[in-house]
């Protein structure tokens, strides 16, 4: 590559603010004060990202007179939940590929549940006035090279045969071109009404504010720091106080989970994002991208891309890091080589854009487990539920996660509870360094197959016969 375009793509990231641009917000709401009396609930949820703050506000809506507490260590939104692309995908299986190949007899009844979930996602955006910029655009699966057009043109007409295409259109090259304009794209697949665009951390702040409303009691800058059974219930330990509930739902994903042996199923991997500052009117004709679908490229790693209210353009992905020993740290969240690499890889796919500055770069830790869709259990003889393992894809699938928790916790036999996907889990990962090699081979496998035509080696072959093949 040209050194000058190396120090165009440099140039474009002087400005850049690494911080999140979601929660990056002057009408950030403030923090709920932090607990510092004992306390005694029906419910209590420990986690104020999505999958708490879902299984609150669902707790009251299910039953008004539920006496429920949440408890936050920081603020609602601060991690995952507040600084993620804002795709709400109505899979819950991490895309219909993953959800096909580990539970075919099922597919058909998660497709199901999966729509179900984004349609209640979008009522409640409705009742509760969440103002989150929720738009049901759907998103574009994008071929670059030419054998990913090729697959995806077979897994359309695949899918289509087992009656699972329904609302998703094929887009050849002249096709995705005119709904959005990159010399790179080849072929595309529009799922239409399969994922809502929305801005994440307003999503967080606004399913808050709805908790508080229905006589949640929140407790921000309230880490849980012990669970143990307490009589007929639980205790969790806090720095200032006790809390003592009949049940309690952990929805803390990456961070360390109160039950121990919970822990082994998840790892964290870095995720890392650029925001370009507001495109021109004459900038946004140059790419067309009228309808303001979210768009992803079909490689192994794969970028994201979409717009954001105000029309820039959100890039992230590509760079997924795991730290050795799986430790979760701020310092691992700004890493300015990934920045570079994704900035370039950002011009490659819209030359029209050279003139585009980004103004705010950034990353975090999301949980992913070895089949990369959530995973369910209870501890404690049922009084606690947990719920983790969304892998990137927890906007939405996180409110099925929260209505999954109440299930258990109530002893119910559902629909939900009956599925494989929910009385089964994952394979743990092992320990170091096994993890980080496999995890190494694995990405360098992946890069591998994307340069060579998307042949999977013998490695990535023998992850899928184990149950444990990185697609994505």
């Amino acid at each position: 590559m040209a050194p000058s375009a190396m120090n165009q793509w440099t140039r474009s990231l002087s400005d850049a603010q690494p911080v999140p641009y979601w929660l990056d917000d002057p009408g950030r709401p403030r923090p709920e004060p932090a607990l510092t009396t004992s306390e005694t609930c029906d419910l209590l949820v420990v986690g104020g990202g999505y999958s708490g703050l879902w299984t609150a506000l669902i707790a009251k809506e299910r039953d008004p007179q539920r006496d429920v507490v949440l408890v936050e260590g920081r603020e609602a939104g601060w991690a995952a939940s507040g600084r993620n692309g804002g795709f709400c995908a109505a899979s819950l299986t991490h895309g219909l590929p993953n959800g096909l190949a580990r539970w075919p007899d099922e597919i058909h009844k998660l497709q199901e549940l999966g729509d179900r979930n984004l349609d209640a996602i979008e009522a409640a955006v409705a009742r509760h006035s969440l103002d989150c910029d929720f738009e049901r655009t759907g998103e574009i699966d994008v071929a670059t090279e030419p054998y990913q057009a090729r697959e995806l043109r077979e897994w359309h007409e695949e899918t289509s045969r087992r009656g699972l295409a329904e609302g998703v259109e094929f887009l050849d090259a002249d096709a995705v071109r005119e709904q959005v304009d990159s010399p790179t794209f080849q072929a595309g697949l529009w799922d239409r009404r399969g994922v809502a665009m929305l801005n994440p951390a307003k999503l967080a702040w606004g399913l808050k504010r709805a908790c508080v409303e229905l006589g949640v009691r929140v407790y921000e800058h309230t880490p849980a720091l012990t669970l143990k059974p307490y009589g007929a219930g639980m205790a969790v330990r806090t720095p200032y106080g006790r809390i003592r509930a009949r049940r309690v739902a952990l929805g803390t994903n990456i961070f360390p989970n109160l039950v121990r042996r919970v822990r082994s199923y998840t790892v964290p991997v870095y995720d890392y994002a650029l925001m370009t500052e507001p495109l021109t009117a004459g900038q946004l004709d140059s790419i067309g991208w009228k309808n303001r679908q979210g768009l992803g490229d079909s490689a192994n790693q794969f970028h994201y891309f979409r717009l954001s209210a105000d029309n820039r353009i959100l890039w992230g992905g590509y760079d997924a890091i795991y730290p050795y020993g799986g430790r979760v740290r701020a310092e691992y969240d700004d890493r300015p080589e990934t920045y570079a690499k994704l900035a370039g890889h950002f011009f490659t796919c819209f030359p029209q854009l050279e003139d585009v500055r980004f103004s705010h770069a950034w990353g975090g830790a999301i949980d992913t487990c070895s089949r990369f869709s959530a995973f369910f259990g209870t501890a404690h003889q049922s009084r606690v539920a947990y719920a983790a393992g969304y892998t990137g894809l927890g906007v939405g699938a996180t409110r099925f996660g929260a209505e999954v928790m109440l299930d258990l916790l109530a002893g119910e036999r559902t629909e939900r509870t009956e599925l494989e996907m929910v009385r089964k889990k994952p394979l743990p990962f092992p320990p170091e360094p096994f993890a980080w090699t496999g995890i190494a081979l694995t990405k360098w496998s992946l890069a591998r197959a994307d340069a060579q035509g998307g042949r999977r080696n013998l490695w990535l072959r023998t992850m899928d016969r184990l149950g444990l093949g990185f697609d994505s």
